[in-house]
């Protein structure tokens, strides 16, 4: 669209140019006057000629094929001249200027249409969520003192594929992991979670604990439940998701049955994305927050992720 303005503005111009000699035409010589139609022959030529750009087709029915003037010519009295120089320039002035006007106004129109349909097709590209994304929508909490989970990695450009059907015998194996029934409906829902998880079977694992929470979430055993879901995606090999699912658990109660195991994975979560510097942070108010756990209950855990770190 800038090209077809600058070809508009140079046109304009020389139709200016063409109407500044044509105005002293009638004083001017012969060879002048032939000058001033060459130059006006040319506009016209090129005022066709981006036309056919502007308004592509060339039938008729976008624009004029040949410039025809603004006004009709008057018929001249008996014994009058049919015109004069000047007064044919003026009228194919007429006609060109009116040509030009519509251009204009055709490559502005385009061009608002083009700026718009891109902040359109920009705003969507923005606001698009990425295809295949499921992840938890864990309770907004503040950081631990000192401590804040390690940034998501970049999304890489290419769309992910969606994951495999599982086959039939993985069906069946699921189905044969017993679901207790017990009468007390929570328990039983964190009950399943947790024998999926024994079998290995994370993903299952995962989304059983999920309904668990979401049905439950003030059930005595939510504690356990937010740990064992940062274990099975531990498990899993997703040690970013498992590492807000251990923050959660520790920052919603610090008292909690299973917030000191999920300040110690949190530390296992941080070195396996090594992460050595939040790794440290976490095993550090482990060892202080829970001392007695760190040394009894969970003192291998603890050892097994301080080996290998180069805590200060």
């Amino acid at each position: 669209m800038n090209r077809f303005s600058m070809d508009l503005r140079s046109m304009r111009l020389a139709a200016t140019s063409v109407v500044a000699f044509a105005l002293v035409g009638a004083s001017l010589p012969a060879q002048a006057q032939d000058n001033t139609n060459t130059r006006l022959n040319k506009v016209e030529s090129e005022v066709r000629a981006l036309q056919r750009k502007v308004f592509p087709g060339g039938d008729g029915k976008f624009f004029e094929p040949q410039i025809t003037p603004a006004t009709p010519t008057p018929t001249p009295m008996p014994g009058q001249p049919a015109s004069t120089p000047i007064a044919d320039v003026l009228v194919r002035i007429d006609a060109v200027e009116g040509q030009l006007r519509q251009l204009t106004s055709q490559v502005e129109q385009n061009t608002n249409r083009i700026n718009q349909l891109e902040a359109r097709l920009a705003a969507g590209a923005a606001a698009a969520p990425e295809p295949g994304a499921m992840s938890p929508a864990p309770i907004q909490q503040q950081p631990a003192p000192g401590f804040s989970p390690a940034p998501a990695p970049t999304p890489v450009t290419a769309a992910p594929s969606r994951p495999a059907a599982p086959s039939n015998s993985r069906i069946e194996a699921v189905r044969a992991v017993v679901k207790p029934q017990s009468g007390d409906a929570a328990d039983d829902e964190y009950s399943y979670g947790f024998r999926l998880w024994e079998a290995k079977f994370y993903p299952e694992a995962q989304q059983q604990l999920k309904l668990y929470l979401e049905k439950y979430p003030k059930h005595p055993r939510a504690s356990f439940g937010r740990n064992l879901l940062g274990r099975a995606y531990l498990d899993d090999g997703n040690a970013l998701e498992a590492a807000k699912w251990f923050v959660q658990n520790y920052q919603t109660d610090k008292r909690g049955d299973r917030a000191p195991d999920s300040l110690l994975y949190l530390a296992v979560s941080m070195k396996q994305l090594k992460d050595t510097k939040r790794a440290c942070i976490a095993l550090a108010e482990f060892s202080e927050t829970y001392a007695a756990e760190a040394a009894g209950r969970l003192k291998g855990t603890y050892d097994s992720t301080r080996s290998g770190l180069k805590c200060a």
